[in-house]
């Protein structure tokens, strides 16, 4: 991603509309790039909100950066749209899409001018360490194939090939952000491996979505029937209203039982970095409102069924034992209604 935003020329006096729902990585490369990170809110998908990102377009604004939330794409239409109606790059954050299909087309070959994915080890595919961006531009290709080998006019292979010449030229300040052969050696088998593995991730999604589905103190993570949904990541929301317990004591239940969760993410909004550096145009309370309630339930390709029925089991048994119920109690005004634990 820093790659791309150097490439473009992104530096200082420009703004950079992304997520508030993201790892920090997203945020860091705008400022490592000199810029100035806008955070607009999400939608109910979790993903960035098209609507908040009109509204905080100015004569500052560059690039817009969506991150493809867990896996589901964006709403890429309206985003290509509004780049188109203002001037604006678009540069996504795929780190978690690897392999997702938007409109019948896999991410990283649609109309954005750059794709950045993720092959960290815990990522869909992974090289261990690393990544790739895509793009239809050949100018925009070879520049970033400049900037990602210190700037030099011609890479080290082609240098030391049967038909290299030892010269060369630094035009640029290039970085050392080339991957080494041999993690490109491993995600090119991961690569042929990938279908089937986010195939094995959907089955699980499926069947978690089929054993939660009448529970109503749980939202199922959002999906699209115009998008098919890599599934790096499975975030129920709790409707704590209807627990009581909050997310801390239900992760903590999951843990007893042997099953680690997470929490994708921590608002950036709510670092210290960032409270320090960045001022909110827009406050993100949707972002704000939706994080007490995220939790990210194992979803792996390796996972059996036994481990998947193991989780279901899990999470029913805690809703069950925290559950709140309406007790009705009638007074001298009629009739009121008011919380109560289950089994109390």
């Amino acid at each position: 991603m820093h790659l791309a935003l150097s490439a473009f020329g992104i530096g200082p006096g420009d703004e950079v509309i992304t997520t508030p729902v993201t790892f920090c990585a997203t945020v860091n490369v705008i400022l490592h790039a000199g810029a100035t990170p806008i955070l607009a809110d999400i939608g109910d998908d979790l993903n960035l909100d098209p609507v908040r990102v009109e509204a905080l377009i100015t004569p500052r604004t560059k690039v817009i950066l969506p991150v493809h939330y867990a896996g589901l794409p964006c709403d890429m239409e309206r985003i290509w749209e509004l780049a188109r109606e203002h001037g604006l790059k678009v540069v996504e954050d795929a780190a978690h899409a690897v392999g997702a299909e938007y409109k019948g087309r896999k991410i990283g070959s649609g109309k954005s001018d750059a794709v950045c994915f993720s092959f960290y080890a815990t990522k869909n595919m992974t090289t261990g360490e690393g990544g790739m961006v895509t793009t239809n531009s050949e100018e925009l290709a070879d520049r970033m194939r400049i900037l990602s080998l210190h700037g030099m006019s011609r890479d080290a292979w082609n240098r030391y090939g049967k038909n290299g010449s030892w010269y060369y030229e630094v035009v640029d300040l290039g970085f050392k952000y080339n991957m080494p052969d041999i993690l490109a050696a491993i995600g090119l088998v991961q690569l042929r491996k990938l279908d089937r593995m986010n195939a094995r991730r959907a089955e699980i999604a499926a069947r978690y979505n089929e054993a939660f589905a009448e529970l109503q103190e749980v939202q199922l993570p959002p999906d699209r029937e115009d998008c098919k949904h890599a599934w790096h990541l499975y975030v129920l929301r709790l409707n704590l209203d209807m627990l009581a317990i909050d997310r801390a004591q239900f992760i903590e239940e999951m843990g007893v039982r042997g099953i680690g969760c997470s929490v994708h993410f921590i608002p950036i909004p709510l670092h210290p970095y960032y409270r320090r550096v960045l001022k909110l145009r827009d406050p993100c309370r949707r972002a704000l409102a939706e994080y007490p309630r995220l939790v990210s339930l194992p979803i792996y390709p390796k996972m059996s069924d036994g481990d998947v029925e193991k989780v279901i089991a899990a999470v029913r048994e805690i809703v069950a034992k925290n559950r709140r119920r309406r007790v009705v109690a009638a007074n001298r005004s009629g009739r009121e209604e008011r919380d109560g634990q289950e089994g109390a």
